[in-house]
């Protein structure tokens, strides 16, 4: 009897996972531990074995479709045996959008024996919307039922239907955002058709909605059209609805590095078996950073719902940049760390990205975010907080500036400057202020500031 091979589940939050690439085609021999196909959720990456040996008999899904968990996408059994039904098409699969996909514990994947007349998983009926669409709804203030029948596995309602109702419609004020009455498609008496809560106390009057000009396309010279998809598409929404649901604000600081590049040029003479000669400046920051963010709670936390849960440990997010995109591994209790154990962790994390071998495990729960630009010459940049964080901050260059001695004399000292985001809906600038002030001066007595 032919055995049906189910899309892995990599963890309890991940609704659906992406093909990369095909390794068998119909008619192969496979054994169990064949590698049918590599597949990847917005972060993570893995391969995805027969679990049966037979042949080939179908593939249900094709390269770059979005599969739900659980969903039929190849069907194995004996040579030349006969599928009791066709396979659905890969349309009928109705995948949801990989930016629906939330990195979670991974399992072992295995295949689920089942005829190949298996219907699909539903999703519960009490998760008519996805995570990512209930966040891109309640950020521009309408009801996620407002986007009516939904596209993803089933009629769910994803995020790409809440964006295709508010592009059908032109928009709200704040006064009347948030109502039960107002719905995509409105228009009213405000600036460009936006509906006002006068508008929303009696019928909406139509209006004309003018049409933009489209922009001509170049007509000499070689264009390259490259479809967001994948990570790179994950990190342009989670971005952009990060910039739409939180008030972000940055902060610039600096200070003296040079007691912090003293201490690397000691940490780098020592013994190999000590474990410290491979500890960089971004490691000497980034431990810095988990103990003093500690003693702030309003930036150590996530914001949920209206709700800001500060927490008592840190874990550290870290900035890797990858060639799949950028990545942010966890640090666990980083501020609890050791010298030693923090820079072994940075370096294991690191190659874990760049290698694309990283757990979906390792890729969430952060409670604060670094990331470093200064070994690229960045003197200054804005991060964008990862939500639900509160907070982000910007490693920038260290620089050589100019600087008075004691002695009255034009002198020249290297400095770093810090650029911290926080989410002024709960960091106000007093608060951010004191956390820069309290990094700054540790970093310019880091070797005190460790010992203690």
């Amino acid at each position: 009897m032919a055995t049906t091979v189910v899309m892995p589940q990599l963890g309890n939050t991940v609704e659906s996972c992406l093909i990369t690439a095909w390794h068998v085609a119909v008619g192969d021999t496979v054994e169990s531990s064949t590698v049918l196909c590599d597949i990847e959720t917005d972060k993570s990456t893995m391969d995805v074995p027969a679990g049966v040996a037979g042949t080939v008999l179908a593939l249900l899904v094709a390269e770059g479709d979005d599969v739900p968990v659980k969903s039929p996408i190849v069907i194995i059994g004996a040579p030349g045996e006969t599928v009791d039904a066709p396979p659905a098409p890969a349309a009928e699969v109705a995948p949801a959008s990989a930016e629906e996909a939330a990195p979670a514990a991974p399992v072992t994947p295995s295949a689920a024996p089942t005829t190949a007349q298996a219907p699909i998983a539903t999703p519960s009926e009490d998760a008519p919307a996805s995570p990512r669409a209930k966040a891109a709804a309640n950020a521009a203030g309408i009801s996620v039922q407002s986007a009516g029948v939904g596209t993803g596995p089933h009629g769910r309602i994803i995020e790409r239907d809440v964006e295709a109702a508010l592009a059908a419609s032109p928009g709200v004020t704040a006064g009347a955002r948030g109502s039960d009455t107002y719905a995509p498609g409105q228009t009213g008496t405000g600036i460009g058709g936006r509906v006002t809560t006068a508008d929303l106390a009696a019928p909406a009057a139509p209006a004309p909605v003018a049409t933009a000009t489209p922009i001509a396309a170049p007509t000499s010279g070689s264009v390259t059209e490259t479809p967001l998809k994948g990570i790179r598409k994950l990190i342009a929404d989670r971005m952009r609805e990060s910039l739409a649901a939180s008030a972000q604000l940055s902060y610039d600081m600096s200070t003296s590095a040079e007691a912090m590049l003293a201490l690397r040029a000691r940490l780098k003479a020592t013994d190999p078996s000590l474990g410290l000669n491979v500890v960089t400046v971004g490691d000497l920051i980034g431990l810095v950073t988990a103990k003093v963010v500690r003693n702030h709670p309003n930036l150590n936390a996530h914001l949920v719902n209206g709700v800001l849960r500060s927490f008592g440990e840190v874990h550290l997010g870290m900035a890797v940049d990858t060639p799949r995109g950028l990545m942010v591994p966890t640090i666990r209790n980083a501020a609890a760390m050791g010298l030693r154990e923090f820079a072994a962790t940075t370096k294991d994390l690191a190659a874990q990205c760049q290698e694309g071998r990283i757990s979906p495990d390792l890729l969430t729960g952060a409670t604060f975010t670094v990331s470093n630009l200064g070994s690229f010459g960045i003197t200054s940049f804005t991060p964008i907080v990862n939500l639900p964080q509160t907070g982000i901050l910007g490693i920038n260059a260290i620089v050589p500036a100019a600087t008075i001695e004691k002695d009255g004399n034009l002198g020249v000292e290297r400095r770093i400057s810090f650029s911290l985001t926080a989410d002024h809906q709960v960091v106000d600038g007093a608060d951010a202020a004191r956390f820069l002030r309290d990094l700054t001066t540790a970093i310019a007595s880091v070797d005190l500031f460790l010992m203690a």
